[in-house]
């Protein structure tokens, strides 16, 4: 039976230190827009897509960091778009530092909502490979803190029926490893979304910018066809008070090719038509995971964190 899902990966431009919530939720509200005047039931936006990359800054005080978080969600700032997407019956996804008290203790997640046409939250992903360190590097160009200011995701990689398919999330650096999109493949995901904020600079080794384009894009493509989904991942791009983050927003279908891609780095709506039923071929064939996988050779994947030579 026919399907498809008209999706919009909605990049933003830079976020500055400056702009505060108010005006960088009219900018997601007009992308929101755009997304459904182009026909769009889904718009994916990006990591943090509420404040600047505030790991880049160092914090002594807690109290200086928090007010990037977001303590419920949604909230009053963050109403407008949740309003306007009920208004026009059209579902995002949003990324945003989130506050939260588990059992009376605060936790701080990078984390990621799914919320459908009826602007109702359909699920929620909390970021699990965080990427960067914990201690203070004043040396270095900017710092990477995100293993300071966020803990691991607690919730696992979970997925959604929704938009009449099997949809999944995942954030930024969790683009990389193999393990996410498998673990969601093996849920039975159409289509995965994600939002990322990738710094144009690799502070820890010397990596020119189109080879971080290049792995960025061979990730989502690879991951795409051997899991048969598609994949619709959402930068936030641009200099933001001098740092740059690279942009490269793009569309995967389940064949591993890229079907629409961001051509700069400001705010800009690219918008696809994605065929669900794509990946029923590759998921009957070649990736036939009842067929050829055999788990029980695959135990070092979860019983070693890291590698080991033979002795």
């Amino acid at each position: 039976m026919d399907h498809h899902l008209r999706v919009a990966a909605a990049q933003m431009g830079p976020i500055h230190l400056a702009d505060d919530r108010a005006r960088v939720v009219k900018r997601l509200v007009a992308m929101l827009q755009e997304a459904h005047a182009g026909g769009a039931k889904l718009v994916v936006f990006t990591e943090l897509a509420l404040t600047t990359f505030f790991p880049r800054y160092w914090y002594d005080d807690p109290a200086e960091s928090d007010r990037f978080f977001e303590t419920e969600m949604p909230n009053e700032a963050v109403q407008p778009l949740f309003d306007e997407a009920a208004r026009l019956g059209i579902g995002f996804q949003l990324g945003y530092a989130e506050l939260t008290r588990i059992d009376g203790v605060e936790h701080r997640f990078n984390t990621a909502i799914l919320v459908g046409p009826d602007a109702k939250i359909i699920g929620k992903y909390r970021k699990i490979h965080l990427p960067g360190h914990a201690d203070n590097r004043p040396n270095v160009p900017f710092q990477h803190l995100e293993k300071k200011y966020f803990e691991v995701g607690d919730l696992g990689f979970p997925v959604w029926r929704c938009f009449d398919s099997v949809l999944g999330m995942c954030i930024c650096n969790d683009r990389r490893w193999p393990e996410t999109f498998r673990v969601m493949g093996l849920q039975g995901a159409d289509m995965v979304v994600l939002g990322y904020n990738t710094p144009t600079t690799n502070i820890y080794h010397d990596e020119p910018v189109h080879l971080r384009m290049f792995h960025h894009r061979i990730s989502l493509q690879s991951a795409a066809y051997q899991n048969g989904m598609w994949i619709v991942a959402t930068a936030k791009a641009g200099a933001e008070d001098g740092f740059g983050l690279y942009g490269g927003s793009c569309i995967v279908a389940p064949t591993g090719e890229i079907v629409a891609q961001a051509v700069s780095e400001d705010d800009e709506v690219i918008i696809h038509n994605c065929d669900m039923r794509l990946g029923d071929h590759i998921r009957d064939t070649v990736f036939n995971f009842a067929k050829h996988r055999r788990p029980e050779h695959y135990g070092l994947i979860v019983e070693r964190t890291g590698a080991e030579k033979p002795k």
